[in-house]
């Protein structure tokens, strides 16, 4: 049991992820999630609003049920199958984010400072989260897909446009943590 609690090594974790991409490839499938809101929208009747959502989404019933396996799994290991709750951040970003006003940094994996409900009913934290979304959400689709579905998928199959899509994200990544997130939160 200690095996699984533990970070797994490059060596164990970066061929299991060859080989599920190798199960997507065989079927005829692209990995990444980003496209689940989309079916989903679809689902609810969107297509009555907007041209975009008139799609057969039976043709991505099997991505939804990849997404729900992929919140059961995350909620198995975090409760079950994590042996420590703190994450080993470097101290000087530690300090740099206590700095900012995140307090329990390194003691979870979302701060409470953002996702607190309580700071969530606030004027700043509904609108960072309300825009941060909405960026997402528009930046996954003008990209045609998520950071996972280009930088794995995109990249081990030698697409030029994930090439392109991940030099922005990595480029916006940059961004947000230089300017941007002391901007907000400093």
């Amino acid at each position: 049991m200690d095996f699984i609690l533990q970070p797994w090594p490059w060596f164990i974790s970066g061929p299991l992820i060859a080989f599920v991409l190798f199960l997507f490839f065989y079927f005829g499938k692209n990995f990444g999630v980003s496209t689940n809101l989309e079916t989903m929208c679809t689902i609810a009747g969107a297509g009555k609003v907007s041209d975009y959502f008139k799609k057969d989404w039976k043709e991505r019933d099997w991505a939804l049920v990849f997404l729900i396996g992929l919140v059961i799994g995350g909620f198995i290991t975090a409760n079950y199958l994590s042996n420590s709750v703190t994450i080993d951040l470097n101290p000087k970003t530690v300090q740099e984010l206590a700095d900012l006003g995140f307090t329990n940094a390194g003691d979870t994996f979302v701060p409470n400072e953002i996702f607190r409900i309580e700071n969530m009913l606030t004027l700043k934290g509904f609108a960072v989260l309300l825009i941060a979304g909405i960026l997402i959400g528009f930046g996954t689709r003008y990209a045609g897909g998520c950071t996972s579905g280009h930088a794995i998928t995109g990249l081990s199959s030698l697409q030029l446009p994930s090439l392109i899509a991940v030099i922005g994200f990595f480029i916006g990544g940059l961004l947000m943590t230089w300017f941007l997130f002391p901007l907000i939160f400093g």
